[in-house]
């Protein structure tokens, strides 16, 4: 039997908006995850439905698993005679880990090794979602009192503030880059259940 090799977890920002003016609160991340179904007798009948099943990337290539989020803010800018302020930036975030799930009975074997390689998974992912909340708390820290004299529309505030948003973003993609590359190496987490999985260990 072939197996697919599809060891690619992705963490992607799916949008950003700006929302209306509300004051700053204290707010938590929302958490959800949606699976896709995958099926075999075997565990390398089940990777290999992972190959098969798995979620497509930007790229066109299937992944195992990956984490996305939906993003939006709301921001108080204010107007101080000709200068601006940003005096709050209030953020919404929706976490989503797509994971594969299997459909139909299995062997216990088969099962107590799938259990393994599930639960795994689904912590590798949440280190993503770790990431992207830790990036947004940094944006809100950074967006907060950003202010600019004689900018009578808050231009010149929003144009600061993309530069922190693109910088802060980048940073978040590569730390993911980076933990994807450790997990995934010779003999890293995910390489490891990757092989459980298929050696029903």
């Amino acid at each position: 039997m072939k197996i697919i090799r599809p060891i690619v977890l992705t963490a992607t920002l799916l949008a950003t908006v700006t929302g209306a003016t509300q004051p700053a609160l204290a707010w938590e991340a929302v958490e959800q995850t949606k699976t896709y179904p995958v099926s075999g007798q075997s565990g390398a009948a089940l990777y290999e439905a992972i190959g098969t099943n798995g979620p497509v990337i930007g790229d066109g290539r299937r992944t195992i698993a990956h984490t996305t989020f939906k993003l939006t803010w709301r921001r108080d800018y204010q107007q101080r005679g000709a200068d601006c302020v940003l005096a709050s930036a209030k953020p919404k975030l929706i976490i989503t880990y797509t994971l594969p799930k299997p459909r139909g009975s299995m062997p216990s074997s088969v099962a107590s090794s799938w259990k393994r390689f599930a639960d795994g998974l689904a912590k590798h992912e949440r280190v993503h979602g770790q990431y992207i909340i830790d990036m947004v708390h940094a944006i809100e820290t950074v967006s907060t009192g950003i202010s600019a004299k004689d900018d009578p529309g808050c231009n010149k505030v929003r144009a600061e503030l993309q530069t922190h948003l693109k910088r802060l973003s980048d940073q978040q993609r590569a730390r993911g880059r980076e933990f994807d590359l450790l997990e995934m190496g010779t003999g890293g987490t995910v390489q490891q259940l990757v092989l459980g999985l298929i050696e029903e260990r």
